[in-house]
């Protein structure tokens, strides 16, 4: 049995390997890509800026939501041309699609998702998911062992955007395409028409903006070096608990 640690191995910060390589590499990836696909679906958006549900969707027909043009800094590229935010798009949505569909299958295969995403016994319990939303709220962040393992709430979001956002971005991406119509014409009905899918696309496009710009905040709040740096090397340094920061 080994004895206790020693004062300055009591102060020597563990780093363990918190996230294999094919997560860093989608993570980053994925990043870049969804970056080049929000700006340029914007510029795509600026030839047509209005929302219809149902089949069509034009000039003179009633749109459910009607926005301004948006400004140069958040489209690609920094000035109205749709041939070139559709090149961007284009070339940019297959690797994205691909990309998608390796990290699903590996998270399945490599039991990603069983091992760190399934919800627990107990997990979803009211009180138990109350407390998860009481702790984020008074930016309590966990400690130890704890630091290692996603909570409820981490779960739910990051299952929510892989195997549902993420596949409904590209599933109403390709209805928007009378190509893949022609090919797949049970897309069109299954979200009920080429406009409708349109708006979905940019309901959910916002959806993960929003999801990006909360998990940006909790990066930051969290301790942005220690998270950054798990994401690049993989090594993640666990967090002192309360009593060790008494000592």
């Amino acid at each position: 049995m080994d004895g206790p640690l020693s004062d300055r191995e009591q102060a020597t910060p563990r780093l363990v390997l918190r996230h294999k390589w094919p997560t860093r590499l989608w993570h980053w990836l994925n990043a870049l890509l969804l970056y080049v696909l929000f700006t340029s679906g914007l510029g795509i958006f600026n030839a047509h800026p209005r929302l219809y549900w149902g089949q069509y969707g034009a000039n003179f027909d009633h749109p459910w939501l009607e926005l301004e043009r948006f400004g140069r800094w958040i489209t690609l590229p920094a000035h109205y041309n749709l041939a070139m935010s559709r090149h961007w798009h284009l070339t940019a949505a297959p690797i994205f699609a691909f990309a998608l569909l390796f990290y699903m299958l590996w998270s399945l295969l490599g039991r990603h998702l069983a091992r760190d995403l399934a919800f627990r016994r107990g997990e979803l319990a009211p009180g138990h998911v109350w407390q998860d939303i009481r702790d984020h709220a008074r930016l309590r962040f966990p400690t130890g062992e704890a630091a290692l393992h996603y909570n409820v709430l981490q779960k739910a979001s990051y299952i929510g955007v892989i195997f549902l956002a993420l596949p409904l971005i590209v599933l109403t991406g390709l209805t928007m395409s009378p190509g893949m119509n022609a090919a797949w014409p049970w897309l069109v009905e299954l979200f009920g028409g080429r406009q409708s899918a349109r708006s979905i696309h940019f309901i959910t496009a916002f959806a993960l903006l929003a999801f990006f710009l909360v998990h940006i905040l909790m990066v930051l709040l969290a301790g942005p070096g220690n998270e950054i740096r798990s994401m690049i090397s993989g090594r993640y340094r666990i967090p002192e608990t309360h009593a060790e920061k008494g000592r």
